[in-house]
């Protein structure tokens, strides 16, 4: 399992940072970094899973997953199982929780959306500047939908100018 750092969402400007494991293609929090990234109790988190849970927004069985940890305990390391929760759940908690951490994500989470639902996309420049992240470099990819974008212009464009000239004929043809 991959551990990555995220900056915080915090009104302060700090660096605070939370580690996170990225597995599967998708991020993973215990109870208790969720409650240290939004700036609450642990229980408060626990409340909020319960009712995500019990309401049926999310299913536990694919949101939830026991991930072995190795801590430092002392001079020796130990081995625990937690339970690890995907982005959906991080993303639902976060959307749920009073703290002033949780609603400058919910502020960050909705500019996102915004952007992407106005733009149909979002771009992180500096994510993209420095190359691979989360052991992949996504630039490529942008690179090839970028492309593929280009394309689909070109025979736009072309079909544009086939049907134009086909117009032109047409109504020179008409006129004489």
């Amino acid at each position: 399992m991959q551990t990555k750092n995220i900056l915080r969402f915090n009104p302060a400007g700090k660096n605070a940072k939370v580690s996170v494991f990225f597995q599967e293609g998708t991020f993973w929090l215990t109870q208790k970094a969720m409650a240290e990234l939004f700036g609450v109790n642990v229980p408060a988190v626990s409340k909020h899973q319960k009712n995500i849970f019990e309401t049926g927004e999310l299913d536990m069985s694919s949101t939830v997953s026991i991930l072995e940890t190795v801590q430092k305990e002392g001079n020796r390391e130990v081995t625990r199982s937690m339970e690890f929760y995907r982005l959906e759940a991080i993303l639902a908690v976060g959307y749920r929780v009073n703290s002033s951490q949780a609603t400058e994500f919910r502020k960050w989470a909705t500019q996102t959306l915004n952007e992407f639902i106005i733009k149909g996309f979002v771009m992180d420049d500096e994510r993209l500047k420095q190359g691979k992240s989360f052991g992949q470099d996504y630039f490529d990819e942008l690179l090839e939908r970028i492309r593929e974008i280009r394309a689909s212009e070109r025979r736009f464009y072309q079909k544009i100018i086939k049907e134009t000239g086909e117009e032109i004929s047409v109504n020179q043809h008409n006129n004489i």
